[in-house]
């Protein structure tokens, strides 16, 4: 082979990288290639190895690949591929890679598909997603294609039962500190979790990444998982209790965390608890009902640990209820399914009535089914709005007032 040096120059450079990109894209040896706002090198090259002139205001020039191979091949002895390969090393063959990737990628879908939650359409959800927005194909070309796995692992061991995170990281993976914050292993195992609590995406805060572990039975910290209550009736002894007893008798609200209930464990006496979400109801309570209040326990939200550990020692009847949107009416599904729950003004007739006084904001996410109320979920889905907590203060503070009868 003659010299290449010639090929080496600025004249040629964008042209041969450009022939080399579509060579392994496509393999090959047809149609064109071309280079834009050309340089007066770039077009002088052109020109010479086409036989056509092209005026120096030209915008782009294009080739046929065949010509610049036939060019090449008379002039140097050998074609495209080998100029390409003796310039730049040897020529990738990106459709066999990205073949190689699809059907790895489908292996391990495959093989993570098959677990505790075949069955299950989140799990589904999931593993179609990180196939479709090319997560689990930008992990195998980081030599990180197993995490698909461990992440299917892990899974595997969820739901569970106040299970310290370290712990399930050493179960499904032998390493305790696998699944730490931010991890890629832990952002996978999250999507898979929002999914399975209806949520559109993962909590970009530590808090709401919490509250989501927690939601599959996961204690991330058992300081940090809390639950706030008012007036609480519990049984034992200890400082917990004390500590209840005496802000009950205040009509103070209190803040507990798990630390404390697992460290000093109280139980609910048979009295029944009402149940909200929202911390502006039991605020409500609190100031305008104060020790008069019945016992009013809030989630916050999704409920958390520590209010799941709370809630397994009552003896007495949940009167629960969530605000009137999808995310309230799966959290009253579940509560119904774990807690054996009473629903508590969470009927169509309140929803309507609710929604009567004025227009709020529109509802929004995947629609769940109510079936404590068959008719709810569809008026709630025909209406289009959602109806908050708050907007039923005064009727649930006559419900938690002492002086009342209490409604379920």
């Amino acid at each position: 082979m003659n010299s290449l040096d010639e090929l080496r120059s600025e004249g040629w450079a964008r042209l041969l990288a450009a022939a080399r990109r579509k060579l392994e894209r496509d393999g090959a040896l047809s149609g064109s290639v071309s280079i834009g706002v050309p340089s007066e090198e770039e077009r002088r090259v052109i020109i010479g190895l086409t036989g056509r002139y092209r005026p120096e205001d030209v915008k782009r020039l294009t080739v046929p690949l065949t010509d610049l191979d036939l060019f090449l091949t008379n002039r140097y002895t050998h074609g495209l591929r080998d100029v390409l390969a003796e310039l730049g090393g040897p020529l990738r063959d990106r459709a066999g890679e990205r073949r190689a990737l699809d059907e790895e990628r489908d292996r391990l879908l495959a093989g993570a598909s098959h677990g505790r939650h075949s069955g299950d359409a989140w799990h589904a959800a999931w593993l179609e997603a990180i196939a479709v927005d090319g997560t689990a194909t930008r992990l195998i070309r980081r030599g990180e294609g197993r995490l698909v796995t461990t992440a299917a692992q892990v899974l595997d061991q969820l739901p569970a039962q106040a299970m310290p995170l370290p712990v399930l990281a050493e179960r499904a993976t032998g390493d305790t500190k696998a699944l730490s914050a931010g991890s890629p292993l832990t952002l996978l195992v999250l999507r898979a979790l929002a999914l399975r609590a209806s949520l559109p995406s993962v909590p970009g805060d530590r808090v709401g990444q919490r509250t989501l572990w927690e939601s599959a039975g996961v204690i991330v910290d058992d300081l940090a998982s809390q639950v706030l209550v008012l007036n609480l009736p519990v049984l034992g002894q200890g400082p917990v209790a004390g500590w209840l007893a005496e802000a009950a008798r205040y009509g103070v609200p209190y803040r507990l965390t798990l630390h404390q209930l697992t460290t000093f464990p109280v139980a609910l006496d048979d009295d029944p608890i009402f149940i909200c979400e929202n911390p502006a109801v039991l605020r409500a309570a609190a100031t305008e009902l104060g020790a008069r209040s019945a016992p009013l326990i809030c989630t916050e939200g999704i409920p958390s640990a520590a209010c799941h550990r709370l809630l397994e020692t009552a003896k007495g009847e949940l009167r629960w209820r969530a605000d009137f949107d999808w995310t309230g009416l799966r959290i009253m599904e579940r509560a119904i399914s774990r807690h054996r729950a009473t629903p508590w003004r969470m009927s169509a007739a309140d929803y309507a009535a609710g929604l009567a006084e004025s227009e709020s904001t529109p509802l929004s996410g995947t629609a769940t089914p109510s079936p404590w109320d068959v008719e709810l979920a569809p008026l709630m889905a025909s209406r289009g709005w959602t109806v908050m907590e708050e907007r039923l203060i005064p009727a649930l503070l006559y419900d938690l007032n002492g002086e009342h009868p209490r409604t379920a």
